[in-house]
């Protein structure tokens, strides 16, 4: 059977994880800066009964954050990816899931080779128990025949308490749950879809399952067909087993508006510091660096001016240091004095896996001995914490938030 494994509320699943004496009470994560945007991204139970929604502009719930004692954190992307990474290898390490492969940073795909109900149940809540075990992050998990059912079945374990976090559907009582699960909800459909479907009558995935296949393929083409292949137990889906970005990307929207260089560069150097352990921990290389800035455009009292420049290297890397180097030159080539800077990104492209780089003719760069020192950089941050070596550029973590400046980012 296919294994879905989904967390619950994950983002604020990880803070009380890392925070246990908030166990229980309203906790909120979100993008909240100090001009007064962003909105809330998750939040646990205890905040969603006081009203509070995903998607809250924070400047609309502020009052009710406060006068309810809700504690709010700011999102942090890195802290997240590592918990995923640990459930990971945790449920890779149990070896009871099959082709077990990340399909977000809060979702798992698998395989569990028994088609026993009881016996996969058995097995479903000893990967549960492990995870909560490992990091204390609840997980919702579903079973099926197909990664779309499995989806189906997480929805129940989810939304209904019986479940105890584990929906087992099987080909006898699919029909009924199809029935209860509203089209918007299916795995696949999309919002436009949705909207089509429900306008034509078609309000569950029962309903949807029962449409002619002939139509569903000439309306929805070949993605609306593998969604109704599937809810009639068909696998028509297959889940990418290579987790390796083909491009990554980090931007920034500032909370305000800055012509301070040092600034841009400080944020730049964090970004490539980022983007670049990213590149190591896939075991990949990039060959062209791509930087870019943009003034306010909804400021049209001020100078405007959109610039980006990219380079593409001989020899790929995954070197910090080299990356650093070549987008600090791109950042030097299109800043101009005299304007106010709203955003800024970096993109990575030409991803290839690392073993197929080929040294130029004329260079005389040590691949052996920069991954070694890049390999021996991650190990010391990994164990004794993010940023604990960083660039000389780059402001540490406490330094930016006593400056107040977030460096939030976005986009990877």
């Amino acid at each position: 059977m296919i294994i879905h494994i989904d967390c619950n509320t994950f983002f604020a699943s990880c803070e009380v994880a890392f925070h246990p004496e908030l166990y229980g009470k309203p906790v909120v994560v979100s993008n909240s800066n100090e001009a007064g945007g962003g909105v809330i991204l998750a939040l646990t139970p205890e905040a969603k009964r006081l009203g509070l929604k995903r998607g809250n502009p924070v400047f609309q719930v502020r009052k009710l954050i406060h006068d309810n004692g809700v504690i709010m954190f700011d999102v942090d992307h890195e802290k997240y990816r590592n918990t995923s990474k640990q459930i990971m290898q945790s449920v890779l390490e149990q070896d009871i899931v099959q082709n077990f492969v990340q399909y977000s940073i809060d979702e798992f795909f698998g395989e569990i080779p028994v088609d026993d109900e009881v016996e996969v149940r058995r097995y479903v809540k000893m990967v549960k128990d492990l995870i909560a075990d490992k990091t204390d992050i609840p997980v919702s998990c579903g079973c099926s025949q197909t990664y779309t059912l499995a989806k189906v079945a997480t929805w129940y374990a989810k939304h209904y308490a019986g479940y105890g976090g584990i929906c087992v559907l099987s080909e006898a009582n699919r029909q009924k749950a199809l029935a209860g699960l509203p089209i918007g909800d299916v795995w696949g459909i999309g919002r436009k879809f949705s909207k089509f479907l429900t306008a034509n009558n078609i309000a569950t995935a029962q309903d949807f399952a029962q449409m002619p296949e002939s139509y569903v393929r000439h309306t929805m083409k070949t993605g609306g067909l593998h969604t109704w292949q599937e809810l009639h137990g068909v696998r028509a889906i297959e889940i990418e087993r290579d987790a390796t970005q083909k491009s990554m990307s980090l931007s920034r929207t500032f909370a305000y508006m800055t012509d301070d260089i040092q600034k841009l560069r400080e944020m730049i150097s964090l970004f490539v510091s980022k983007l670049a352990r990213k590149l190591r921990e896939q075991d990949s290389v990039c060959q062209t660096v791509m930087v870019y800035i943009r003034t306010n455009r909804h400021r049209p009292d001020l100078k405007q001016r959109a610039a980006d420049n990219s380079r593409k290297m001989s020899t790929p890397t995954q070197d910090t240091r080299v990356i650093m180097d070549i987008a600090l030159q791109l950042l030097e080539s299109i800043y101009m004095p005299g304007f106010m800077y709203k955003k800024m990104g970096i993109v990575l492209t030409d991803i290839t896996h690392s073993s197929a780089v080929q040294l130029d003719l004329f260079s005389n760069t040590d691949i052996n001995k920069s991954r070694m020192l890049m390999k021996a950089l991650d190990d010391i941050n990994s164990k004794y914490g993010d940023e604990t070596i960083h660039s000389a550029l780059t402001a540490s973590r406490k330094e930016r938030e006593m400056d107040g400046d977030g460096y939030e980012d976005s986009g990877e």
